[in-house]
């Protein structure tokens, strides 16, 4: 190259422009990379993400159970705003199994880090750590949600509008990834199974 003139062309060093750098308002990193709870709605994770459709992307925000790995809340939307972040965790809240004091880990994307979301949260009363930035081991849990989600039925399909899209994320979520599939840290047993059997009984009327 040296002898031909020639100058290599360097790609430049990726820095996400969505995602807050460094110690963000000083939010932690609670869980440590423990994604395991005791009892149900003391330690969930959270993780946005797309879907493409011939009419743009579909986002798909969700709330995942540390617990029984139940997705306990999600919302979808055409855009990457802090609204689908508030209506995945306003529906997860809305099963009354979130507990006062409990843990909401994600990653540090800035609709996770705005003051926006953090209202909500201490609204709630909920603690809101993140994971160190460009370390996706920190929040794996999360990241393993959408992996199964993608693997497993969105890749599998095309498709031509958001509606149909938004009507496959309610059939694996609901019909099949809460209900019915087995899940390896649960024993092989599906998360709806477990977080049933994690509830306090209630009294035969």
């Amino acid at each position: 190259m040296c002898e031909q003139g020639l100058s290599p062309a360097q790609t430049r060093a990726f820095r996400p422009t969505t995602t807050a750098q460094g110690d963000f308002h000083g939010i932690p990193d609670l869980p440590g990379r423990d994604f395991t709870a005791e009892r149900p709605g003391t330690k969930l994770v959270g993780d946005i993400t797309y879907i493409p459709t011939w009419e743009g992307f579909l986002y798909l925000a969700t709330v995942v159970d540390c617990h029984s790995k139940a997705a306990l809340g999600w919302a979808r939307a055409d855009h990457y705003r802090t609204e689908p972040i508030k209506g995945a965790f306003r529906t997860a809240a809305g099963t009354g199994l979130i507990e006062p004091g409990a843990v909401f880990h994600s990653d540090r994307g800035s609709n996770y880090t705005s003051d926006e979301f953090g209202r909500l949260l201490t609204g709630l009363g909920i603690r809101r750590p993140a994971g160190r930035t460009d370390v996706c081991y920190d929040n794996a849990m999360a990241e393993s949600f959408f992996n199964a989600i993608k693997n497993e039925w969105f890749h599998r399909f095309v498709f031509a509008t958001r509606a149909k899209a938004k009507k496959q994320v309610i059939r694996y979520i609901e019909g099949f990834f809460n209900l019915r599939r087995p899940h390896s840290a649960l024993g092989y047993r599906p998360p709806l199974e477990v977080l049933n059997e994690s509830l306090p009984s209630r009294p035969a009327a």
